[in-house]
C-alpha cells in the first residue's frame, strides 16, 4: 500500500520537478553539488570581470551572474570606481535565469536590503548613528544612514539645534546646517513606504534643565538678543532665547499702555529683547521688549523745559494731587502742595476735572515719566527772569509778523500803483 502511494506521489510531481529533482541527485552522487539561486536572496561573490555596461560575478551557481543594464546604470560612479577583478561583494538575485539563461544580479539592491537590515536592527537596539546633515525640506532636516535617506522632523531635532533656527523659509531655519555632524537614533522602519524616521533629540544626553544652564551662563545683563514668542499669558510674555525662556513683563512690552499682551505679540513671532535681569540661583530671565525701541515719550517732552509755563486741562482728582493734559496722551501730576498758596486738604477744594489752568513745568523725569506741575508758582518771582525772556520773545515775534504784514501790504500797494499806470499809459 505504501509503496503504490509513493508511486502515486511520484506520478503527482511535475515533470520539471523530476528533471531538477534528478538532475541535483546525478550532481550530487558526482560531488558536485550546486548551490542554485533563489529570486530574493543576497549573495555573497567574487567579481569575475568588468567590461562597459557589464559586470560578470561568480556566485557558486552553475554559470556567472550579471549585473547590467539599469542595475548596472544605477551604480554611483565612486562606487563603479571601486570595483575591481577579484573583489568580493555582495549580489541581489533578481532573476536565477531569464530569457536568455542569464542569472540577473543588482549591486545596489544588495546594498539597500543591507542597509534596511542595518536600520532595523538600529532601531531595535536604539543605539545612535553618527552621520552629517545631507539636506532639508520644510519640515526638517535630511540625514543619511547607510546609504538611506532618513528624516529628522523639526520635533525631533535637539534643543540646542532648534533654539537657533529662524526665519519664514526652510533655506533660513535649515540651510545653514547642512554638512554639521548630527548623531541619530531610528525611531520608525517601514521598507514598504520605504519610512525611514529619525531622532536627535532621542541620541542627545540634553535636558532643557542643561541647555537652559548653559544659556545663562552665556548671557549678560544689558544685551540684546534675538528671541521667539513661545506664550502668552496675563502677566506678560515668555520668549525663548538660545533654548531658555525669559519673561517679558506685560509693562515691559510696549512704552504705550496695553491691556494683554496679544495686543502687541503672537505665538512663535521673532522679536529682539533686551537682557535685564539674571537670577541663576531661581534660573529666570527678565526681559524687556520696549526697552530695544526707542522711547516716544522722550520726543514729545524735548520741547518742554523747567520753569516754563504752559495750558493745560484737569484730568484727575486724587487725594495727593491732580493730573493735568498738557497735550495729547502727556500728562503732569500738580502735587497737593502745589495746587495753592494754602492749606488744603484734597485737591477738589479748588479744582474740578476739565478745569483749564495756567501751569508752570517744575520737574521732567525722564526716567519715569514723570512731569512735575506748579499752579501756585505760576507768578513766582523765581522765574521771572525766564518769564521776561519769554515774553520778549513773543514780543519780538509779533513784532516781526506785524513787520510782514505791513511789507505785504507796502508790496500790493505799489504793484496796484504800477499796474494803474500802465493801464492809462495805453
Amino acid at each position: 500500500m505504501e509503496q503504490k502511494d509513493a508511486q502515486l506521489e511520484q506520478a503527482e510531481k511535475p515533470e520539471n520537478s523530476q528533471v531538477e529533482d534528478n538532475m541535483a541527485s546525478l550532481l550530487e552522487q558526482e560531488g558536485l553539488g550546486i548551490d542554485f539561486p533563489s529570486r530574493g536572496e543576497i549573495r555573497e561573490g567574487v567579481v569575475a570581470s568588468i567590461s562597459q555596461g557589464q559586470i560578470l560575478v561568480s556566485v557558486g551557481a552553475k554559470s556567472e551572474g550579471i549585473i547590467s543594464g539599469r542595475e548596472y546604470d544605477q551604480i554611483p560612479p565612486e562606487e563603479l570606481e571601486k570595483l575591481e577583478v577579484g573583489q568580493e561583494i555582495s549580489v541581489y538575485v533578481l532573476n536565477p535565469e531569464d530569457s536568455h539563461g542569464n542569472l540577473v544580479l543588482s549591486l545596489m539592491r544588495a546594498l539597500e536590503e543591507k542597509s534596511w537590515k542595518t536600520v532595523e536592527d538600529l532601531l531595535e537596539s536604539k543605539k545612535a548613528y553618527s552621520s552629517t546633515i545631507r539636506g532639508y525640506n520644510k519640515g526638517g532636516l535630511i540625514v543619511p544612514v547607510e546609504g538611506l535617506n532618513g528624516f529628522v522632523p523639526a520635533s525631533q531635532v535637539s534643543l540646542s539645534r532648534r533654539v537657533n533656527v529662524s526665519g519664514d523659509t526652510p533655506e533660513k531655519r535649515w540651510g545653514s546646517m547642512v554638512g554639521e555632524e548630527v548623531d541619530v537614533c531610528v525611531i520608525e522602519v517601514d521598507r514598504e513606504r520605504r519610512r525611514l524616521i529619525l531622532s536627535e533629540r532621542a541620541a542627545s544626553t540634553e535636558t532643557r534643565e542643561s541647555v537652559k544652564e548653559k544659556v545663562l551662563d552665556d548671557l549678560t545683563e544689558g544685551e540684546t538678543r534675538t528671541g521667539r514668542v513661545t506664550s502668552l499669558a496675563d502677566f506678560g510674555a515668555f520668549v525663548n532665547i538660545s533654548g531658555a525662556d525669559g519673561l517679558v513683563h506685560l509693562s515691559e512690552i510696549s512704552w504705550d499702555r496695553i491691556n494683554h499682551p496679544s495686543e502687541v505679540l503672537k505665538v512663535g513671532q521673532e522679536v529682539d529683547v533686551k537682557i535685564i535681569s539674571i537670577d541663576r540661583d531661581k534660573k529666570r530671565i527678565g526681559l524687556s521688549l520696549r526697552q530695544t525701541q526707542a522711547d516716544p515719550w522722550i520726543s514729545r517732552i524735548e520741547k518742554y523745559e523747567v520753569g516754563q509755563l504752559l495750558e493745560g486741562k484737569i484730568t484727575r482728582l486724587t487725594k495727593f494731587g491732580a493730573f493735568a493734559r498738557i497735550e495729547e496722551d502727556l500728562e503732569g501730576l500738580i502735587h497737593i502742595s502745589e495746587i495753592s498758596e494754602r492749606r488744603i486738604e484734597h485737591p477738589k477744594e479748588v479744582l474740578k476735572e476739565g478745569d483749564e489752568v495756567t501751569l508752570r513745568v517744575i520737574k521732567i523725569d525722564p526716567e519715569n515719566h514723570r512731569v512735575g506741575l506748579s499752579i501756585r508758582r505760576v507768578d513766582s518771582m523765581a522765574y521771572a527772569d525766564m518769564d521776561w525772556k519769554t515774553l520778549e520773545d513773543i514780543v519780538f515775534d509779533d513784532i516781526e509778523d506785524d513787520d510782514d504784514s505791513e511789507t505785504e501790504e507796502a508790496e500790493t500797494e505799489t504793484n496796484v500803483e504800477v499796474t494803474e499806470k500802465e493801464d492809462k499809459a495805453e
